[in-house]
């Protein structure tokens, strides 16, 4: 940095320092921020600035910190950086009171660096914000894939929407930990929410039959409606010796039996007498 150049950084150093109180306001009314954010971003920024070497790691720790808390709110990535760079604005009107050429020099440095660090902050904002939204698509990911224990030894996966890759390596994930923690082995997998069957969807309920098969657990298909099977024979796709069931109620017994309950049909009966004494 040459000898002018160092005059008018250290004329822009003295500015934030004499007009610290003017500066402050009119930035908060620029940026319609918190007060106190902008006064502990404004002192280490005058920090970095006595710095013999400039170093702006606490600046740069502030911006990120802010740009994360503002991601988390929903506020736009332009809201974000515009606060930030009002304080370029700010100071202008500092220096335009000031009316000194050398404080003007200083200006013109001291505004490529706030928009520096205002694409610091951009850049800081999408990474958080983009974070966020990955954190949310797995936890949805999470909620639309449960497994849950229908019987002692039979656990069943009621599958609604697309079945992706992603998805699949969820739903093996789940179920097969679900097969641990209770010891079944009987699984039922529900398809009757997914709209429709094609070749991928097809292979991903086989790889996740294969998965359960490999933990010692036989698996059951239901869900299985004219138009799906209709498609997976037009498709050529082998089910090979899984089990596939119309309805869960039909899977849920078959896995019953095989799990050694025997199913009677009181009920009806019941329900038949009443009917004829009627």
């Amino acid at each position: 940095m040459t000898t002018s150049n160092i005059a008018a950084r250290q004329r822009i150093e003295d500015l934030l320092g004499a007009a610290e109180a003017q500066v402050l306001e009119r930035w908060r009314q620029i940026a319609e921020t918190s007060p106190d954010e902008l006064r502990e971003i404004y002192a280490a920024l005058r920090t970095a600035l006595s710095h013999p070497q400039g170093d702006f790691s606490d600046v740069r720790g502030l911006l990120a910190e802010f740009s994360r808390a503002r991601a988390r709110q929903g506020l736009t990535p332009s809201e974000t950086s515009r606060a930030i760079f009002g304080l370029k604005e700010a100071v202008y009107e500092a220096v335009e009171a000031d009316s000194d050429a050398e404080t003007l020099r200083g200006y013109i440095w001291f505004s490529k660096l706030i928009d520096d660090l205002g694409l610091f902050t951009f850049e800081t904002y999408s990474a958080a914000r983009e974070k966020i939204i990955g954190d949310q698509a797995e936890q949805l990911l999470e909620l639309s894939t449960p497994v849950v224990k229908l019987w002692d030894g039979i656990v069943g996966v009621p599958l609604i929407g697309t079945l992706d890759s992603a998805r699949t390596q969820v739903v093996m994930e789940k179920l097969l930990q679900m097969l641990v923690d209770t010891g079944s082995e009987h699984a039922v997998i529900d398809i009757t929410g997914v709209p429709a069957v094609d070749t991928e969807v097809a292979q991903h309920l086989l790889k996740t039959v294969a998965a359960a098969r490999l933990m010692g657990a036989e698996c059951a298909i239901s869900g299985i409606s004219p138009q799906i099977a209709n498609t997976i024979v037009t498709l050529g796709v082998e089910f090979g010796d899984i089990v596939t069931k119309a309805t869960l109620a039909d899977a849920l017994a078959h896995a019953l039996r095989r799990s050694g309950v025997e199913i009677t049909a009181a009920r009806s009966a019941r329900i038949s007498v009443r009917a004829e004494r009627s």
